[in-house]
């Protein structure tokens, strides 16, 4: 009797274990699994950008690699190498014969490349913008910073450092759609906010460090009195500190307030010869970017004719990723780590 109660015992000892164990691996099961957000790794998702080359690319791609592995999917990586529309079409047209599970693009010109995006969703591609948009395409959502709330931060911060008083100047990239809008952000409160200080040119740096530089020296030669240069993008940035220190010295009293957070902006603004720069959520334009892709691409592959008949798409229509704005005192907390 005694060995038969024994053996009762362990068989409700091992019935025990079995639940326990059962739970602990039902508690740890993978939460994307679980909801039914795990995809085929085999369906690829494309991130087009152009100056592919460049460090700020590197913080939005870790993001759609980031997504692409909680979510079990491939990416692929491609973009033109220089700050051309004709180029990055032609990357887009190569990429939409491969047929992916979704494209993400950064326009260079939304002008010029609305007419390609438009062909990727009409064969059934679905497409995001992020960064910078192209609002008359046929893309289903732009994620990215909000463009002209970041020219009003920017605007800010110039007369904050100004004093409020001065002639001000800006350098941008006209033909692209989010540089227009931060100068119109930039402008815009100037005019409406700093009666004391006036906007007294705008000039194109084609997204380039050496005409940035060069369209800084004008600056510099026809406005004596100018206090300020707001630079639209990063390599313009560190254009006209370069062409600041050449014309006026190191110790210049024009204050420079660039966009972005690569290594080379960090160092200028840790250096204090960019007094601040607007950082962008990027690694967010990365990861939700795949992740709006992947909702899409589900349904439109559940149902081709899934957004006919204005059925409700489900992603928003845009997605603001926020901006900071980053001086000497904060600087080193927007490194690569």
């Amino acid at each position: 009797m005694k060995k038969l109660w024994m053996v009762y015992v362990l068989l409700i000892g091992l019935f025990l274990v079995y639940v326990l164990n059962y739970k602990l691996q039902a508690d740890a099961a993978d939460p994307w699994e679980t909801a039914g957000l795990r995809g085929n790794i085999e369906d690829k998702y494309v991130m087009v950008t152009f100056q592919s080359g460049i460090d700020y690319w590197k913080s939005v791609l870790k993001g759609f690699e980031d997504a692409a592995e909680e979510l079990n999917v491939s990416v692929e990586y491609h973009g033109s190498t220089q700050h051309d529309a004709n180029e990055q079409m032609t990357v887009l047209e190569q990429m939409i014969a491969k047929k992916p599970a979704g494209i993400a693009i950064s326009a260079v010109n939304s002008e010029l490349l609305t007419a390609t995006i438009n062909k990727a969703v009409d064969s059934g591609i679905p497409v995001v913008l992020f960064d910078s948009g192209a609002p008359d395409s046929k893309a289903y959502s732009f994620l990215g910073t909000n463009n002209y709330n970041a020219g009003v931060e920017a605007a800010r911060k110039m007369a904050q450092l100004t004093g409020g008083k001065g002639e001000v100047a800006i350098i941008t990239t006209p033909e692209q759609h989010n540089h227009q809008e931060r100068t119109d952000g930039f402008s815009v409160t100037i005019r409406s906010e700093f009666p004391e200080m006036k906007l007294v040119a705008i000039k194109d740096g084609r997204g380039d460090q050496v005409a940035s530089r060069e369209a800084a020296e004008q600056l510099v030669a026809e406005y004596p009195e100018l206090t300020g240069i707001f630079a639209t993008e990063s390599n313009g940035g560190i254009g006209v500190a370069e062409a600041v220190e050449t014309k006026q010295g190191a110790g210049s009293s024009l204050k420079i307030i660039s966009f972005d957070t690569d290594k080379g902006t960090l160092d200028l603004v840790k250096e204090g010869r960019i007094a601040a720069t607007m950082a962008q959520g990027t690694w967010n334009m990365g990861y939700w970017s795949l992740t709006e892709l992947f909702h899409l691409h589900r349904d439109l592959d559940e149902d081709p004719a899934a957004y006919a008949n204005n059925k409700p798409i489900p992603v928003p229509d845009t997605v603001d990723t926020g901006i900071d704005v980053v001086s000497r005192a904060n600087v080193d907390n927007y490194y690569a780590k």
